[in-house]
């Protein structure tokens, strides 16, 4: 295993996210990835007054959660990690960052709770599954 992509979001099961990726990394000598996608708004775009992404959940949100990942990964021993902000859908995203770069494997936190964080997330996570191509580990 020479490269881990890490899916990530500030969310409950973040923290057990980098610490499982980190012990990878170290084990194995591996780089790390960190990808945070801010989600567009589809058929959005164009409306007046609202911009491609949700302002709700802009992009820098997510290039402040990898710097954060990136910082807590090197305090966890896993040194050297890239953060990459990514804005569109984020299945999509991960899925193709993880193409381009050949990663070996996949990082993703499992969602928590009930209906309202699984229609959120567990779609998302669903189709990185699904369509990845490279092993993905599941935290929980």
């Amino acid at each position: 295993m020479k490269h881990i992509l890490v899916a990530y979001e500030e969310r409950p099961v973040a923290e057990r996210v980098l610490e499982r990726t980190a012990e990878l990394a170290k084990a194995f000598g591996a780089r790390v990835t960190v990808a945070s996608v801010a989600p567009v708004l589809v058929g959005m775009a164009g409306a007046r007054g609202i911009g491609p992404h949700d302002p709700a959940d802009p992009p820098e949100r997510h290039q402040a959660e990898t710097m954060h990942a990136v910082d807590k990964l090197g305090r966890l021993g896993a040194v050297g990690a890239e953060a990459v902000p990514l804005v569109g859908d984020p299945s999509d995203q991960i899925v193709e960052l993880a193409r381009k770069r050949h990663c070996d494997l996949l990082v993703i936190g499992a969602h928590e709770g009930g209906l309202v964080s699984r229609l959120a997330h567990g779609n998302i996570e669903d189709s990185i599954v699904h369509n990845a191509p490279a092993d993905v580990l599941v935290v929980r």
